[in-house]
């Protein structure tokens, strides 16, 4: 799997049409609503990259979150989205690549979207992450804890590796084993929030 094919829509696209999302569990997962039922500023700006079906997205909009932006490569998900949400504010559904992407957000929700990455572009995800956050910002989410053991996406990988790749742009002022991860991912999850350093 090389860089580009990464970022290619079509790749992405054909996936979805094969049916091989291996990371999508049909809902929003636990670690994420616990995480969004504790915030409870509901005007916060909040971005999705890499949202794929965005259960997370619904969820937060559904608990009073009106301000929730979903990016993905693929417009397909997102039109999928859109069909099932139709009071969804279509202005906040981003068909982009997430590097080109401009925008200042009080939060940015990681799931699944870092381990679609080839790790050499994980440098840039953080520097992107950096400039999209706004000074108070908190970039949150899940990551795998986990050595998948063959070519990726999903790209695996471990505590000690992410906390050198966050620094010195961000730091990550919580990283641990999620407690309450669903059963298939249970022991190989990480929940993790990081700021501006």
């Amino acid at each position: 799997m090389t860089i580009s094919e990464l970022f290619d829509e079509n790749y992405w696209t054909s996936r979805y049409h094969l049916n091989q999302t291996g990371w999508d569990v049909g809902e929003a997962t636990n670690p994420l609503k616990q995480y969004l039922d504790q915030i409870a500023n509901k005007e916060i700006k909040i971005l999705i990259p890499g949202a794929g079906n965005a259960y997370e997205a619904a969820y937060a909009y559904n608990i009073g979150f009106k301000n929730v932006n979903i990016l993905d490569i693929s417009l397909l998900p997102l039109d999928k989205f859109a069909a099932n949400h139709p009071d969804f504010p279509s202005g906040q559904l981003l068909h982009e690549n997430f590097f080109e992407h401009k925008g200042e957000y009080d939060l940015i929700i990681e799931q699944t979207f870092f381990c679609a990455l080839n790790p050499s572009l994980r440098k840039d995800y953080v520097k992107k992450m950096t400039q999209l956050l706004k000074p108070t910002g908190e970039l949150g989410g899940v990551l795998f804890d986990v050595d998948f053991g063959k070519p990726g996406p999903p790209f695996g990988g471990n505590k000690v590796e992410y906390l050198k790749c966050f620094e010195p742009e961000l730091k990550v002022v919580k990283m641990e084993r999620c407690y309450n991860s669903i059963r298939e991912r249970a022991g190989i999850e990480l929940f993790f929030k990081a700021v501006k350093a």
